[in-house]
């Protein structure tokens, strides 16, 4: 019986930019945060709470719209933010918010401790949190570009220009 040779099923593995990595993390991040609000739907009495202007504690009033539009759109412009900043500026803006959105997320699953739903939103901030560590790894460990040896550094440049 001959034997069949083996050929590797070898798969193209590109790098992907860092900047790619983040927008597709702050998306992933952006649909768990909706969704987790929206499924929060399906627990009894929620409905008709809003429907008579409540959710959690909160009358739904202006300001409660507001500042529920501006959490949420905090991931929204990080997704454009990711790509469209010049590296440095990425690299800052994405630890700082990031860094700031992991003790809101841990603080809404601290709230639910001893609740009836207490695993769905535990496992839910879960998720956000790794997601968050993601972008938080991979902004601090952002690729950097050592000068070349035929580039001269910046202080090499500023001194020749100070000589001429």
């Amino acid at each position: 019986m001959p034997s069949r040779p083996t050929t590797p099923n070898l798969l193209d593995d590109p790098p992907i930019p860092v900047q790619a990595k983040l927008a597709a993390a702050w998306t992933s991040f952006l649909f768990l945060y909706v969704y987790v609000d929206i499924l929060a739907f399906y627990k009894p009495g929620t409905v008709s709470d809003i429907l008579v202007g409540v959710v959690w504690e909160f009358d739904i009033t202006q300001t409660w719209a507001l500042t529920a539009l501006t959490l949420l759109a905090i991931p929204i412009v990080m997704v454009m933010l990711s790509m469209a900043l010049p590296a440095r500026a990425n690299r800052i803006t994405n630890l700082v918010v990031a860094s700031i959105q992991v003790p809101f997320a841990a603080f809404n699953a601290v709230g639910q401790v001893g609740e009836s739903w207490m695993y769905f939103y535990v496992i839910g901030v879960a998720l956000e949190l790794i997601i968050l560590a993601f972008i938080l790894r991979t902004a601090w460990t952002w690729p950097r570009t050592a000068p070349s040896a035929t580039m001269p550094t910046s202080r090499a440049a500023d001194r020749a220009q100070q000589r001429a």
